[in-house]
């Protein structure tokens, strides 16, 4: 069986047992699929206290967690671990069964095909990218505060990976045409271009990826497309769903 719900931020309280109450049903061959913005591999250089002991919690789980990438990820530490081959794509084992999906790979899980394809552009970043090094790093922060304009600063609370390259969206192209552009499931971070319309959000919203994601809805014959990124849940039509926190079942 399948699940899949939307971002976690590092936040996993909706999988206790309380709260998610199918896990007592599953094993390790049922899945839980986070839609992006996992939060696990966050700390700035190393595996930390905190991050240990909820990856630990999630392994020992019932069921396997699988995850594509957000926006809000540490690259720099996610992007370090092995590339390892598991159900006909690559992905990086956090622990044996809290696995990433990498961008443009096509996986067999339970019976079904399943396109992930990770990452968005960050949208709270109004007040720009600092850099750490910075000597006047602090006083450009406090300043930005005072003005109310959210900013990241580069390799600890943003990185430029959280956009794919072209060699990465050229390989989901590749994977896809393996397929013959037919997949029963496709699960990114952001959406495509036009969904973005039918969400009610402007031409700023829109970028590069949003652009390689409406080529992949025009060209892929899916049966169902689940996302996250925007904070809500709700089905945007028959095929695609929105998620934010909760946790649904994959029927097709």
């Amino acid at each position: 069986m399948i699940y899949i719900t939307g971002d976690c931020h590092q936040d996993f309280r909706r999988f206790s047992t309380r709260v998610f109450l199918q896990q007592k049903e599953m094993a390790k061959n049922d899945y839980v699929i986070v839609c992006g913005d996992f939060g696990g591999v966050w700390n700035r250089k190393e595996e930390n206290k905190e991050e240990k002991h909820l990856m630990d919690w999630l392994e020992e789980k019932s069921f396997t967690t699988l995850f594509v990438d957000g926006n809000h990820e540490n690259f720099d530490r996610l992007d370090a671990y092995p590339v390892e081959h598991w159900h006909g794509g690559k992905v990086h084992k956090i622990r044996p069964s809290v696995i990433h999906l990498m961008r443009g790979q096509v996986f067999e899980i339970d019976g079904r095909s399943i396109f992930a394809f990770g990452g968005a552009r960050s949208h709270d970043i109004k007040g720009g990218i600092l850099e750490p090094g910075d000597k006047n790093l602090l006083a450009r922060a406090r300043r930005l505060e005072k003005e109310g304009l959210p900013y990241r600063v580069n390799h600890i609370s943003w990185w430029e990976r959280e956009m794919p390259t072209e060699e990465e969206m050229e390989e989901g192209r590749r994977n896809l045409a393996a397929y013959r552009n037919t997949v029963d499931i496709i699960v990114t971070h952001c959406c495509a271009a036009s969904t973005l319309s039918l969400l009610g959000r402007g031409s700023g919203d829109q970028d590069n990826l949003t652009a390689y994601l409406e080529e992949i809805r025009q060209k892929t014959d899916f049966r169902k497309w689940f996302f996250g990124h925007y904070h809500e849940d709700r089905p945007v039509n028959d095929r695609e769903v929105l998620l934010y926190e909760k946790i649904i079942p994959v029927y097709l």
